[in-house]
């Protein structure tokens, strides 16, 4: 579904990404974590083709992102991403922000789209809200409805950067039951998240990045328990503290 091949990513002369080497199957959730600066967004944006790697080969959903003559349209259709911010236009209601791409990008009638937005409105508790601005919604509540957005267009994969990094304790749980539940469903996703916790809960595999570089992987049993790098133990030492 998603292969990593001895990929670099260059910034001038600052390199975020190191060799990476990853593999992720049709329906695996996996969880990224690591400190500020490791490469976490960076990976995240090559694989939806925000940056485009400097080096080495990267397959999504059987599309090659180093080709020149890559369909980038095609590639965002089939991999959501939620970012930190929900970038939410403020001009519009919810359900607008959610019909603007099925209408304009997917091609879908209006009434076709609204209705396809409110399913996943509804999916993520915010049937209610569909006439509200983003002004009118809680932190947490305009992280769902970005989170609805994006699955708006029923991507095949969908990445999480640090979605709930901005959100105050009470709002991080709302946003995080929803991430679960998608987990259940057998969605293929890749979390770049320090909440320790919930990636123990949900992923099938944990990778831990710092500076650039994949330092160690496993599942969450293995990687959190038995950690075998002193970078990894010490990591989750600070993490715990």
């Amino acid at each position: 579904m998603i292969n990593f091949y001895g990929i670099n990513k260059q910034y001038g002369s600052f390199q975020a990404l190191k060799n990476i080497n990853l593999h992720i199957e049709l329906g695996e959730v996996v969880s990224i974590i690591g400190p500020s600066g490791s490469g976490k967004s960076t990976l995240l944006r090559c694989i939806n083709g925000l940056q485009k790697p400097t080096g080495g080969e990267l397959v999504v959903h059987s599309m090659k992102i180093m080709d020149p003559g890559l369909k980038i349209k095609r590639l965002r259709r089939n991999v959501g991403m939620v970012l930190q911010e929900p970038n939410l236009y403020p001009h519009m209601t919810i359900i607008e922000n959610l019909i603007l791409a099925p209408v304009q990008v997917a091609h879908l009638s209006p009434v076709v789209a609204r209705d396809l937005a409110m399913h996943y409105l509804n999916k993520v508790g915010l049937g209610d809200k569909r006439d509200a601005y983003p002004s009118q919604l809680s932190k947490g509540e305009q992280q769902r409805a970005s989170i609805a957005r994006a699955l708006v267009m029923k991507p095949r994969i969908m990445l999480f950067d640090e979605p709930t990094a901005s959100l105050e304790q009470e709002m991080v749980e709302e946003v995080l039951a929803v991430i679960r539940g998608l987990a259940r469903e057998g969605l293929t996703m890749v979390i770049a998240s320090n909440e320790i916790s919930f990636a123990r809960e949900v992923a099938d595999r944990i990778v831990y990045m710092d500076q650039g570089r994949i330092i160690e992987e496993g599942t969450p049993a293995d990687l959190f328990n038995q950690p075998k790098q002193r970078r990894t133990r010490q990591y989750l030492c600070h993490l715990q503290q």
